[in-house]
């Protein structure tokens, strides 16, 4: 098969599937992350060849040579969507051409060659429907979509690859905090950074996140859910949790969230989210916002709610938060009311429950 714009899908049945009864028991209660479909997708690239090699394929092992680039050089980027069944059967995937273009986004920064955006999508639906039966059925599961790039030649040397794997794979998932939506507690960390002007903070890539697990393990010690990361030029300004986007509510009807300046991510709920509340009446705030005003508004009661969001935790509202001083409350704890509005609002166009009317919502089956 030769590299191009359009490839065709080269389709290899697992020839050992888990069975329909195997599948129901994983499915009764599939975590996050912990259970994976049948099959995968695998595109190749070369340098002076293109894109070749497409196939749907089952899911194993990925031969890796001990000199293979990304060991040594970190050049991976990932993304993650999911797929829904509606209530009528049907399969959707939530602003697939999005992630599409994020995606081409990290691998632009990395040094990395851009896959077709149509590709993209293309990939993600041919998994989708080959493991269709994986997607869950029950409230607040769906179907995560894992897509992920990383430099494949065998070599070392400091400079971009000249060979990639491209791969999907995909994992029932269940809800992304135990126990359902409530409260978390997080940490704001006085030491690390998640990234600075001019890194790779606003491309989707492992680096970012392999740097945030020293903070991420220092806030569940500290009895805590989440991280959250100050800006790493004066550490007073809130960038974002170790994995979300953050937004604050205040008393007259404000949402205010920092803004995308190259050390956030740009994320596509955090996107969504932005023109629900624009929608629902309120004034919109891409600013930044330093930690000390975070504590003193919500001693005063202007900051009425907080809440993280991603697409594997959609919107969780945000109650306690933790620092090396102390400790303090954002309304009470309790989830806030805009924060549960915006979240049933973009879980029910996700589902498909309501009508969407900006066209985020993709039919794939």
């Amino acid at each position: 098969m030769s590299g191009g714009d359009k490839l065709d899908f080269e389709i290899r049945p697992n020839p050992a599937p888990v069975s329909a009864a195997d599948r129901a028991a994983l499915l009764a209660n599939p975590g996050f992350g912990r259970v994976f479909t049948d099959h995968m997708v695998t595109i190749r690239y070369a340098d002076g060849k293109g894109w070749y090699d497409a196939r749907v394929e089952a899911r194993g092992p990925i031969p890796m040579d001990p000199a293979s680039a990304v060991l040594h050089y970190a050049q991976e980027i990932f993304e993650g969507l999911k797929a829904y069944r509606t209530a009528e059967g049907a399969v959707t995937m939530f602003r697939p051409e999005a992630n599409a273009a994020r995606f081409a986004a990290s691998a632009q920064r990395l040094a990395m060659p851009e896959l077709p955006q149509e590709t993209f999508v293309e990939s993600l639906r041919r998994l989708v429907e080959i493991d269709r039966d994986w997607i869950p059925e029950s409230e607040d599961a769906s179907l995560y979509l894992r897509p992920f790039m990383f430099a494949s030649e065998v070599f070392l040397g400091v400079r971009p690859a000249n060979e990639y794997l491209y791969v999907v794979i995909a994992s029932p998932a269940g809800a992304y905090f135990a126990g359902g939506v409530k409260p978390i507690t997080v940490w704001v960390s006085p030491d690390y950074t998640r990234a600075a002007p001019g890194g790779t903070g606003a491309a989707k890539c492992g680096g970012n996140y392999a740097a945030s697990l020293v903070a991420q393990a220092e806030a569940i010690e500290a009895g805590c859910d989440q991280v959250v990361f100050l800006d790493a030029v004066e550490r007073r300004f809130v960038d974002e949790l170790g994995g979300m986007n953050v937004f604050f509510v205040y008393d007259d009807n404000t949402l205010v969230t920092p803004p995308l300046t190259g050390t956030i991510l740009p994320g596509i709920t955090r996107d969504a989210i932005l023109t629900l509340a624009a929608a629902a009446g309120h004034r919109i705030e891409e600013r930044p916002i330093s930690f000390a005003d975070w504590q003193a508004d919500a001693a005063s009661g202007r900051l009425r709610e907080v809440f993280a969001c991603g697409t594997a935790a959609v919107i969780t509202p945000i109650g306690q938060v933790r620092f090396p001083d102390g400790e303090f409350l954002v309304g009470g704890g309790e989830p806030g009311r805009s924060t549960m509005a915006l979240r049933q609002q973009l879980v029910d166009i996700q589902r498909g429950r309501v009508e969407d009317p900006y066209g985020w919502v993709q039919r794939v089956l």
